[in-house]
C-alpha cells in the first residue's frame, strides 16, 4: 500500500528487453534499506525490486515490467525518463495522501493546463470505463501522486474530464512539473470507488 506522497524522483538509467522489461532506475534512496522483493511505486505502478546496488552514478534498483503492465500504462518506459518514486508504506506512517493500492487502473491524457495564481489548473480527459468512479472533491492518483479532484464533466463519448489543482510544491518535488497538453499520464481511482463499482456491476 501507499499514499500518493511522492518521496524520489528516480530516473531511467537503461531499457532492456528481456522476457518482460527491465529497467534500472536511478535513485537517492538509500537501497541497503531496501530488500529485494520489497515494492516501489513508480509512477503510480507498485513494481518489485529484483536487483539493487550503487556505482559511480549512486544508488539504484532493478524492476521487471510484464507486457500486461504496459499495455495498461502511459508509455513512461524509456531511458532517461523521470519517475515518481514511494516506498511501500509501514505500520505507523502518516498517511498524508490518501490509501493507494498501485494498481494503475487506466491511461488518461492531460487536455489543458492554465496559470491559476502560482498554481496550475489541470483538465485530464478519463477514459469512458472510470468516468463514473471519478467525484468532485475525491481523491485521485496521477502518475503516483495522490490529488484532489476539483471538478468533473461527462463527455458525450461517455468518458469525462476532471480537473485538478497543482500547487507549486507539488510541481518541484514530482514530475508533474512536465505535464504538457497531449502527454497520458497513469490514472489510479479511489480504492473505495473501485470497490461501489464492483458492487454496482454485481447488484448489489
Amino acid at each position: 500500500m501507499f499514499t500518493g506522497i511522492i518521496t524520489d524522483i528516480g530516473t531511467i538509467r537503461s531499457v532492456e528487453q528481456r522476457g518482460d522489461l527491465r529497467l534500472v532506475i536511478g535513485t537517492d534512496y538509500d537501497m541497503a534499506g531496501v530488500a529485494l522483493g520489497a515494492s516501489i511505486a513508480c509512477s503510480g505502478a507498485c513494481l518489485t525490486v529484483v536487483d539493487k546496488g550503487a556505482d559511480d552514478a549512486g544508488n539504484w534498483f532493478a524492476v521487471d515490467i510484464s507486457g500486461e503492465s504496459t499495455d495498461k500504462t502511459a508509455p513512461l518506459w524509456t531511458e532517461g525518463g523521470r519517475l515518481n518514486l514511494e516506498r511501500a508504506l509501514k505500520v505507523g506512517d502518516e498517511l498524508g495522501g490518501h490509501i493507494v493500492t498501485g494498481h494503475v487502473d487506466g491511461v488518461g491524457e492531460v487536455v489543458s493546463i492554465t496559470p491559476e495564481g502560482d498554481s496550475w489548473r489541470v483538465v485530464i480527459a478519463a477514459p469512458a470505463h472510470l468516468a463514473a468512479s471519478i467525484a468532485e472533491k475525491g481523491s485521485i492518483t496521477l502518475d503516483g501522486v495522490s490529488l484532489t479532484v476539483n471538478a468533473v464533466e461527462d463527455q458525450l463519448d461517455g468518458s469525462a474530464h476532471f480537473g485538478l489543482n497543482i500547487i507549486p510544491h507539488t510541481r518541484a518535488v514530482t514530475t508533474l512539473e512536465g505535464l504538457t497538453p497531449g502527454r497520458k499520464v497513469n490514472l489510479e481511482i479511489d480504492v473505495l470507488a473501485r470497490y461501489l463499482a464492483r458492487m454496482q456491476a454485481r447488484g448489489g
